[in-house]
């Protein structure tokens, strides 16, 4: 098979358009043809490479798929479905899997991090992460959907336990996480403000957002404040990191809750116990999320409620571009590669 791999750590020049060995057949794993994988930093990580995680070498990177069953005999999925992929990878049987919290399971892993991922023509993943989809939706549209639509729901609706009515303040709108969280906090009666690049206010704006500020420029601590009577966000989505976070606890309300799943611009960041004991606030880590998440999901973008924002569409053989469009923050929405 045709795949994108690099055999070492460095920057986009490092990955290759090349033959690879086809993924070969196994007891509870199916084999799909990828049609397209959208992107996400976390491939850019592992090009650079990840402190304190080996990467087997060379790499395939890509955690979002989409494609076709090409071999699905232990899975009860014919060959042929159309399907897009639970990017997390479970143990299945200990207390966490158990229990549902799959995304807390000590061996938990990402498609495209340890394994293979939908850098590639063919892959093999275990098939209980196949998830069919109707025939009216696009590729490259389901591949955008998985992974940041997974990990805003569980930011907000089981860290964050949003209710209608909350004012959520969404870091980044523009990103990918960032665009999910604003449809899914407007969808379940969330007031959404967000904050992006200038260029991008319109289109975040277009995506349910009431106001967008400058995150570069602007204090949108106070600007929230000022929009909510002095009371603040109920809830903010914080994945930037060192660049905006005195400002994201600022800005929520007391008993407010910040909930991060990332950190692009860096993971040094400080707070003043003061505020958060007096102010009664919560800070809560999130991570992917669970199998019983997506499958909640997804029927919102079966029907048109979620549609993922699509940025560009890049061939395969065109990835080190993709992540270079990626890297230089120049995207509004999901940057996919398409594979023939």
């Amino acid at each position: 098979m045709k795949a994108v791999r690099f055999h070492e750590h460095g920057g986009p020049e490092v990955l290759r358009f090349e033959e690879a060995p086809d993924p070969r057949p196994a007891a509870g794993r199916a084999i799909v043809r990828v049609r397209a994988c959208a992107l996400n930093h976390l491939d850019i990580w592992e090009r650079r490479g990840l402190e304190r995680v080996t990467l087997p070498l060379p790499h395939i990177s890509g955690s979002d798929i989409a494609g076709d069953v090409v071999d699905g005999s232990t899975s009860g999925i014919a060959a042929g479905t159309r399907v897009m992929l639970q990017p997390g990878l479970r143990c299945g049987h200990c207390p966490a899997c158990r229990s549902g919290r799959d995304n807390e399971c000590p061996e938990y892993d990402v498609l495209g991090l340890r394994s293979d991922g939908g850098y590639a023509e063919l892959v093999s993943v275990p098939a209980e992460n196949l998830i069919p989809i109707p025939e009216r939706l696009d590729y490259v549209t389901a591949a955008a959907f998985p992974l940041t639509f997974l990990t805003a729901w569980h930011m907000l609706l089981t860290r964050a336990r949003l209710t209608a009515g909350d004012v959520v303040l969404v870091l980044a709108g523009g990103s990918g996480v960032g665009q999910a969280a604003i449809q899914l906090a407007h969808h379940f009666g969330a007031r959404v403000f967000a904050t992006s690049a200038p260029a991008k206010a319109e289109r975040t704006r277009a995506l349910g957002a009431e106001h967008v500020f400058d995150h570069y420029a602007a204090d949108f601590s106070r600007d929230v404040r000022r929009l909510t009577g002095g009371r603040g966000a109920d809830i903010v989505v914080e994945h930037v990191g060192e660049a905006t976070w005195d400002r994201s606890v600022r800005a929520l309300a007391t008993g407010g809750r910040l909930v991060t799943c990332g950190a692009t611009t860096g993971f040094a960041a400080g707070i003043d116990l003061r505020h958060l004991f007096a102010r009664q606030l919560s800070l809560l880590g999130s991570y992917m999320g669970c199998f019983e998440e997506l499958r909640a999901a997804a029927p919102l973008l079966f029907d048109g409620r979620l549609v993922p924002v699509i940025d560009t569409v890049f061939p395969l053989a065109k990835a080190a571009d993709a992540q270079r469009r990626l890297e230089e923050k120049e995207q509004f929405g999901k940057i996919v590669l398409e594979v023939a």
